[in-house]
């Protein structure tokens, strides 16, 4: 018995024997060790970007299989670095988030400019960074919905990063000027060589309703990704489904009958494989997100979302919180676990 049918237990069944009836594996674009010249030669991507995202689909162990394992840590600025961080101070050395990513295995490490511009000379050559562009700072008060840019693409690219990452709210206020600003800077990344990834997330206090929260509805966070990709992100980040529905709950926008009775049904792996779809059928590659901590249950709740996102179709997990809110040697072994999944090779396309 592998590790990660222990870690299932009782699901196993449901998780890995899943097969989709929606959307056909066959239409997806999978992940592989040819993903660059079977996806990516044939797009506008010039040879510095393929070279990026060759670089960061070939470091750690997931290395030449087309998946990907990220660390990201800008919760510092996003959920403030009090809250992040307090469960273990390390973390407040830039050098320590750095090492936890080698030290787990990871394709790269996603940070801010302060966190990887503190480290760059000593790291920059050793594992990938991708470095987070803009943020939602938790001090302006009242809060609202908004990306600002914290640097500059140049920036960026002096310290030697492979890739950009970026967050735009879609369905806030400010989503519209997020939009713009986020496309200028991703055609600047490409235009220097750099990889673009983009983490697609809905925010409008008009998502919840009747007591249900639609902020990761497949529908809503499948034309999130739609959009994301449209502005040429390379990967794009997102939440794991929990529902369906969102367009018909909130009755705003376009959505159609077949997106709930053929396109998707209530397994988590066709809610995602409806997320994949919505990527170009898999051509960008989609990375969900890891959540925040619960503590005891993180390593099953990691391993889930993990083989959901791969039989689904998408190429890794990006997984921040449930690693460095705890010893680094339990960070390392989490992050492990979820990179065995798509080391695999019987965990299939569903």
């Amino acid at each position: 018995m592998s590790k990660t049918v222990e870690l299932l237990g009782a699901q196993a069944e449901y998780f890995l024997a899943h097969e989709c009836k929606t959307i056909d594996k066959n239409l997806i674009y999978a992940p592989g060790p040819d993903a660059i010249d079977r996806i990516w030669l044939g797009s506008d991507r010039n040879p510095q970007t393929l070279n990026s995202l060759a670089a960061l689909y070939g470091h750690g162990r997931l290395s030449g299989t087309g998946y990907v394992s990220i660390l990201p840590v800008d919760q510092g600025i996003e959920h403030s670095a009090g809250a992040s961080f307090a469960p273990n101070p390390i973390y407040f050395d830039p050098e320590n988030i750095v090492k936890l990513a080698i030290e787990g295995g990871c394709n790269a490490v996603a940070s801010t400019y302060g966190v990887l511009g503190a480290v760059a000379r000593k790291y920059a050559h050793k594992i990938p960074f991708v470095v987070k562009i803009n943020h939602n700072e938790l001090l302006t008060y009242p809060n609202t919905y908004d990306q600002v840019m914290f640097g500059t693409i140049k920036e960026a690219w002096d310290m030697g990063a492979v890739a950009v990452g970026a967050t735009i709210y879609f369905g806030s206020e400010e989503s519209r000027r997020q939009i713009v600003d986020v496309a200028k800077a991703f055609a600047y990344a490409h235009e220097l060589g750099m990889a673009t990834i983009l983490w697609c997330y809905l925010r409008n206090n008009g998502f919840k309703k009747d007591g249900t929260d639609y902020h990761a509805a497949a529908d809503l966070t499948g034309q999130a990704n739609h959009l994301g990709v449209t502005i040429q992100a390379d990967i794009v980040k997102q939440k794991l489904p929990t529902n369906n529905g969102g367009f018909k709950a909130i009755k705003f926008g376009r959505t159609s009958d077949k997106v709930y009775t053929e396109l998707s049904s209530d397994h988590p792996i066709d809610l995602c494989r409806y997320q994949v779809a919505n990527g170009y059928m898999g051509r960008v590659g989609l990375i969900n997100s890891g959540g925040e901590s619960h503590g005891a249950g993180d390593l099953e709740e990691a391993v889930i979302t993990a083989v959901v996102n791969k039989r689904a179709g998408g190429m890794g997990l990006i997984s921040g919180r449930k690693a460095f809110q705890k010893p680094m040697n339990e960070g390392v072994a989490l992050l492990n676990a979820i990179q065995d999944v798509y080391l695999d090779s019987s965990i299939t396309l569903a």
